[in-house]
């Protein structure tokens, strides 16, 4: 029996979110927050968290700086009981700054340790240990960005489902993908992702065009739910309703539901609705994890829902 649920190579680092700041900043201005969190941020760590926290068995590789935000930013994940036995510690953690501004966010982010995690680092033999392996945001991880696709490569001939995040790209390329995606089963971008790495300006030439490139083609649309493509068949599910205190890592955590599900054989509508109740879930609190660290809380949420329905 594989050892772990899923196999995560990924950057980690802490969010400083910062509310009520005006969207348009003038310079040599004292502006004044309405509010301040700091929680567990990167789209990796954020994945690892919570699908730990939903019940999953989640081995975690990533580099991080030994210092306080990067011991601060562990101990948030072995309190969930991910296992961080591949670890690598050296330099200086990454740090993200979102100012959310309604629907829209400034995104700031020093890389950091979340740029240095390098193939060398990884200890496949552990990786291959798990049912799944997902890699989210490589364009963040410049260091093993090259490699990547021998990454996916390796976990496939392995045996492993393989699932990939791309997050967004500071520099709009997308690059790699081509030789990434052969060994990808599910790609899973969000709207404006989707239509990046399509290179269209509509959904559904984007979805029709990534859809012949891997098996599984899951969208995540924010208010509009999610839909995901397999060969000839399509499903979708609509966003569940929420009063939303802000959407930091609503995405992630969807991707946390889903495979959540996925590794124990779930069919993709039951996947897609378990993925939009997380990302519900997630945005009911301040940043990405915050939601999950509570499980009495927690299971009432998806009590609830469950009810409504």
């Amino acid at each position: 029996m594989p050892r772990f649920d899923i196999a995560i190579a990924g950057e980690i680092n802490l969010d400083l979110i910062l509310y009520g700041l005006p969207e348009q900043m003038a310079t040599e201005r004292e502006l004044l927050a309405s509010d301040f969190a700091i929680t567990l941020g990167s789209s990796s760590a954020i994945l690892a968290h919570n699908m730990a926290a939903l019940g999953s068995k989640v081995a975690f590789t990533t580099r991080v700086g030994g210092d306080s935000f990067g011991t601060a930013a562990l101990d948030r994940l072995r309190q969930r009981g991910v296992n961080l036995e591949r670890v690598v510690t050296g330099g200086k953690s990454g740090v993200t700054i979102l100012l959310p501004h309604g629907t829209r966010r400034h995104i700031l982010t020093f890389l950091g340790t979340i740029s240095e995690l390098r193939f060398e680092d990884l200890d496949l033999q552990y990786m291959a240990s798990a049912r799944h392996f997902h890699l989210s945001s490589p364009y963040l991880q410049r260091q093993l960005l090259p490699r990547a696709a021998e990454l996916f490569q390796r976990m496939k001939s392995a045996g492993l489902t393989t699932s990939l995040d791309t997050n967004d790209d500071p520099d709009d390329r997308y690059e790699g993908l081509d030789e990434m995606l052969p060994f990808v089963d599910i790609l899973m971008p969000n709207e404006r992702e989707a239509l990046r790495i399509a290179q269209c300006e509509d959904l559904e030439t984007a979805v029709t065009r990534l859809a012949k490139k891997v098996k599984t083609i899951v969208v995540k649309r924010g208010s509009h739910g999610a839909i995901a493509v397999r060969g000839g068949e399509r499903f979708a599910a609509p966003v569940v309703p929420i009063a939303v205190v802000d959407s930091v890592g609503a995405g992630d955590s969807f991707d946390a539901g889903f495979l959540h599900q996925f590794v124990r054989g779930a069919d993709l509508p039951s996947c897609l609705e378990y993925g939009n109740l997380c990302g519900a879930l997630c945005a009911t609190a301040s940043g990405g994890t915050e939601a999950f660290r509570d499980p009495q809380a927690m299971q009432r949420f998806f009590a609830q829902q469950t009810v409504a329905k």
